[in-house]
Formats: C-alpha cells, sequence, structure tokens
C-alpha cells in the first residue's frame, strides 16, 4: 500500500497514467470499431486482421529506430507530438465518415499511422513512468498502468460498440479526437524533462547495438522469446472477436463490444492483484505463465460457440494478460543497464511489431477454415512454442530482478 501511494503521490506519474489511460480507451475503441466496419463492408476475417497487423507492422519496422531516436530528443514533446498525431487521424476518419466517404484504405492508412505512434509508447511515455518514479518501484508503477490501459479495454469497445449502434461510424472518431485532445492538455503540464544523450554513433550502428544488447544480457533474451510467441500466437487472436462475435455468436455491434470488454475486465483484476502481490523473484512465472493462459484462454473462447461461457473465456484472457503486461516492461527496465534502458524498450516494440507474421497467418488460415477454427488452431500453437522454448524463457534471473 505504501508504494502504490507513494507511486501516485508523484504529480507526473498520475499525468503519464492519464495520458496512457486517455489514449488506450481511444486505442481499443478504434480497433472495435474498424473491425466491425470493415467486417460489415467486406465479410473478409483477413481484413479485418490486417487492420491490426498494420497497427503492428510500424513496431517491426521503426521498434529498434525509435528506441534509439527517443534518447536523441526531449521526450515530453515527442508525447506531445505522437498525441497530436493521434488526434488529427480521429478527425480525419470522423469527417469522412460524415460525408460518407470512409472506405476501408482510408482506415488502412490510420491503422499504419496509430502503429509508428503506438510502436513510440514504450521508450518514450513507459521511460518517462520509470523516470519519474525511479527503477525500484517501476514493477508498482507498470501494474498501474495496466491497470489502467486494461480499464481502457473495457471502457473502449464497450463505448465503441454502443456510439457506433447508436449513431453511426463518425461518432466513435469524434470520442476518440476528445479523448486524444484531453491527453495532449495532460501532456502539456509535464514538469519532467528527460536527459537528452548525445549520439554514440549513428542510428544504424546503434539500432544493431540494441539487438546485441539482448544477446548479451542475461535474462533479457528470455524476456523477448516469451514477446515474440505471444505477440506471434496470443494476440491476433484478438482481432477475431468482432468476427466470431457476429458469425457465431450472433451478436450485434453493441453486443460485440461489450464481449470484447470482457477480456478487459479480466485483466482490470488481475492487475489490480498484481500490484499489492507482485515480488520480483516472481516476475518471470508470471510472464510466462500469463502468456499461457492468454494462449489457452482464446482456445476455450473460440469452440464454445455460446456468448456466456464465450464471455468467461474472455475475462480470463485478461487475467493471463494482466500478468504478461505488468511483467513484460518491467523486466526489460530492471535488466537493461540504465543508460540502455530506451534502446532495449524500443527492442522490446520490434519483437511486439514482429506479432504482424501472427495477424497475417491468422488472417490466412481464418479464410481457409473460418475465425472460430482458426483463433482455437493459433492457441495451441502458442502453447506449444511456450514449452518448446521453456529453457529460454525460464533463465535464471540476474541480480537486477531481486
Amino acid at each position: 500500500m505504501q508504494a502504490r501511494t507513494g507511486v501516485l503521490g508523484v504529480p507526473d506519474f498520475r499525468r503519464i497514467l492519464l495520458v496512457g489511460l486517455l489514449v488506450s480507451i481511444a486505442r481499443w475503441l478504434e480497433m472495435l470499431v474498424i473491425g466491425v466496419v470493415v467486417w460489415q463492408q467486406t465479410h473478409s476475417a483477413f481484413l479485418v486482421a490486417l487492420m491490426t497487423l498494420l497497427r503492428l507492422l510500424p513496431m517491426g519496422l521503426f521498434g529498434a529506430f525509435l528506441g534509439v531516436a527517443a534518447d536523441r530528443v526531449q521526450r515530453r514533446s515527442a508525447l506531445i507530438l505522437m498525441l497530436w498525431v493521434q488526434a488529427v487521424s480521429a478527425a480525419v476518419l470522423a469527417l469522412l465518415a460524415y460525408v460518407g466517404m470512409l472506405a476501408v484504405w482510408h482506415l488502412a492508412v490510420a491503422s499504419f499511422v496509430a502503429g509508428i505512434v503506438w510502436g513510440a509508447d514504450n521508450p518514450v511515455r513507459r521511460m518517462m513512468l520509470g523516470e519519474v518514479v525511479g527503477a525500484h518501484r517501476m514493477a508498482t508503477a507498470v501494474s498501474m498502468d495496466v491497470v489502467a490501459n486494461n480499464a481502457s479495454r473495457i471502457a473502449g469497445p464497450a463505448l465503441g460498440g454502443t456510439i457506433l449502434a447508436a449513431a453511426g461510424v463518425g461518432a466513435p472518431f469524434v470520442l476518440s479526437l476528445v479523448l486524444y485532445a484531453a491527453a495532449v492538455v495532460a501532456a502539456l503540464r509535464l514538469a519532467h524533462r528527460s536527459t537528452v544523450l548525445p549520439p554514440r554513433g549513428s542510428v544504424l550502428r546503434e539500432m544493431r547495438d540494441s539487438f546485441g544488447l539482448v544477446l548479451r544480457t542475461p535474462g533479457m533474451a528470455g524476456v523477448m522469446v516469451v514477446t515474440l510467441i505471444f505477440n506471434l500466437f496470443g494476440w491476433p487472436a484478438g482481432s477475431m472477436v468482432p468476427v466470431i462475435g457476429q458469425e457465431d455468436l450472433r451478436l450485434g455491434a453493441d453486443g460485440v463490444g461489450l464481449l470484447a470488454g470482457m477480456d478487459g475486465l479480466g485483466a482490470l483484476i488481475g492487475a489490480a492483484l498484481l500490484v499489492p502481490l507482485v515480488r520480483p523473484r516472481w516476475y518471470r512465472a508470471i510472464y510466462a505463465g500469463g502468456a499461457a493462459m492468454f494462449c489457452g484462454m482464446y482456445v476455450v473462447f473460440a469452440l464454445v460457440g455460446q456468448p456466456v461461457p464465450a464471455a468467461v473465456a474472455l475475462l480470463l484472457v485478461g487475467v493471463g494478460s494482466a500478468g504478461f503486461a505488468s511483467m513484460q516492461a518491467t523486466l526489460v527496465y530492471t535488466t537493461a543497464p540504465p543508460e540502455l534502458r530506451s534502446r532495449a524498450l524500443g527492442v522490446l516494440s520490434a519483437c511486439i511489431g514482429l506479432g504482424l507474421l501472427g495477424f497475417l497467418h491468422l488472417g490466412l488460415m481464418a479464410n481457409w477454415l473460418g475465425a472460430a477454427t482458426a483463433t482455437a488452431l493459433i492457441g495451441v500453437e502458442g502453447l506449444l512454442a511456450l514449452v518448446l522454448t521453456r529453457r529460454w524463457w525460464r533463465e535464471p534471473i540476474s541480480p537486477r530482478d531481486r
């Protein structure tokens, strides 16, 4: 309790937390709405998966670059710029929707732009979390950030589905614009200024060194292996929730929104429990176990065929994601040397971005086998991958993790 009170007593931590909450509500709202709209226009599970894939592509392409670049700029300024880009994108989508010109390719471009901003979140906003609270309170800070993020996974899809059903396609994007504008106001109030590091060499050389860091630092390779598995075989399954909700469970847009929010509710509960209970020696077990639970419960979700059991399965998906997400940035931040943390978080973003291959894999399987069967299969693949890579992610923890 003291740790939580201490973290919340830092004004800039509260502001960074608020920015993350507002952006996450808008992100999950947009992902749900875009998935529903694309399915309604095309009835293509592949194109639905492609929209999320396009959000991941910039992470894979630019994640390491963003980690290097974040050390060379003032992070507060970078955060404000990121928020303005998202606000403009939401405004354009709302305008196109209201004039009846919104097309799938517009949503694709907006998803790609959103992915660039999302890829910068770890080396910019999450790095600022550690800077304002200190490494010794990073686990608590990230756990609370995950609580906020997963509260948004309840609010975002529920708001998106409800507003889409009641007011049409443009209204959810107007709400996104309002959320991004509020986040800009919170970011402008930040007093923290990061240390701008001088270049150590060319950007390409620093990017190469960033990947070398992962191989050289004890324990970090295992963190990245679990991240890759989660993003290749776990996270893509979420893109099929709008499809399975409409096609197999026969739900409308508002029902799909509520269903999609269930994993957020589970993650909120899981992350709230982690804040007071987590101990450094448990970090890796919680991390890998959360990924396994996430994959396994998506298998159940895909196969049950009834709304209530499907909702319960997604609730447990969320509990698993809370364990994984709370430990992910914490393990990277506490394992990497202080001067290399931003670049390590950039590599983490790149590993997350490689999940686009998982979305492509799932989209192709869904077109061939159907969304439910494909979702169950990719979840099984994730569980098998965790078993086969056990020797890497069960590495002994480093002194920094103790």
